[in-house]
């Protein structure tokens, strides 16, 4: 009876033992899974090699590395602090929250419509690949998806994410749009690049416009549009040729009104700076008046014809429309007299 009992108990102990295994197995097996969801930041960012961005506007951008920076789509320079905004989430990016049961469902469906979708190379490796949905209604993180890059498929929970000590959301740091990712600099010479500068003001006098012509980097001279050798203020205009580096304008609008392009192409631009390098190539800049909105400023009694802080840009042969700062651009826009010597003051 003794031994009987004893095979009970030993046989019970083994069914117990078995009992906490699986589930000490299992439990271990859905935690690493619960972790292996949450994996969104990438720390390593010297590494990545290329990042794709897609929203759901059939917008794309391949953004990749490259031994003069970063380049988007193969075409142009990235903006630099565009670039370091989203380096800082891809690193940084954290779970914040659970998505609760009862939300999962409604987030991820909306999500279905909004998210951006965002892959990560390192070399030719995807190291992450998830979506980054719309902002919590405490607009203090984002709703974000992983997608598990070796199976391919992504895992059932959502999460609330955020970068620790920024309160804010993080799906306009995924830029999908080309035009949005565009290095905003326009004009970048140094002298030494150069063999002439014109500048026709076509809405003053002729006497206004003038042309700079560089021999070399430290030798000059300026005219007027019919030739004629004018005198100058050397420092004046060496500070001139200076302000022709890192110009940016203030935002590209090629291709997002057609009609303004095709109306403000059949005007005469006010002012055409046209910049030659010693290549021989032409770069050709040229200024449009912009409207000013009709019931602006007429509370304090004045009412302008055109906007006096920005106006329109045609640029890149003519293919390229940006709105344009006078602020930024007006030191480009001298005439004649900024260059004369200061008259001498009798005593």
């Amino acid at each position: 009876m003794k031994k009987r009992s004893s095979y009970i108990i030993i046989v019970v102990l083994l069914i117990l033992v078995g009992a906490s295994a699986y589930l000490y197995f299992s439990k271990s097996k859905l935690s690493t899974v619960d972790q292996d969801s949450r994996k969104f930041s990438f720390k390593d960012t010297a590494a990545i090699t290329k990042i794709f961005i897609a929203d759901k506007d059939n917008h794309q951008s391949t953004i990749e590395r490259t031994p003069k920076g970063w380049v988007v789509n193969g075409k142009y320079n990235c903006r630099t602090d565009a670039i370091l905004n989203l380096m800082e989430v891809i690193k940084h990016v954290d779970v914040k929250l659970s998505v609760p049961k009862a939300s999962r469902e409604n987030v991820i469906k909306y999500m279905s419509f909004n998210a951006i979708k965002v892959e990560i190379y390192a070399g030719d490796e995807k190291v992450r690949q998830y979506y980054v949905g719309h902002e919590t209604p405490d607009a203090e993180g984002s709703y974000m998806l992983l997608t598990d890059v070796e199976s391919g498929d992504n895992f059932k929970d959502p999460y609330v994410c955020w970068i620790p000590g920024f309160n804010g959301f993080l799906q306009p740091r995924f830029i999908a749009s080309e035009n949005d990712w565009r290095d905003r600099i326009v004009i970048n010479f140094i002298p030494p690049q150069l063999t002439s500068i014109k500048v026709e003001h076509t809405s003053t006098s002729a006497d206004s416009s003038f042309v700079i012509t560089l021999k070399n980097a430290n030798t000059f001279n300026l005219k007027d549009l019919k030739g004629t050798e004018m005198n100058f203020d050397e420092e004046k205009l060496r500070q001139y040729l200076v302000y022709y580096q890192n110009i940016s304008y203030e935002k590209l609008i090629t291709g997002k009104n057609i009609q303004m392009q095709d109306s403000l192409s059949h005007l005469r631009p006010f002012s055409v700076i046209t910049v030659t390098e010693r290549n021989g190539k032409a770069h050709v800049y040229k200024c449009y008046r912009k409207s000013f909105p009709p019931d602006t400023g007429k509370e304090h009694g004045v009412v302008y014809e055109y906007d006096p802080d920005r106006f329109y840009m045609n640029f890149d042969n003519g293919g390229e429309w940006a709105q344009c700062q006078y602020y930024v651009f007006g030191k480009l826009l001298a005439n004649t007299s900024y260059f004369r010597p200061a008259a001498n003051v009798k005593k």
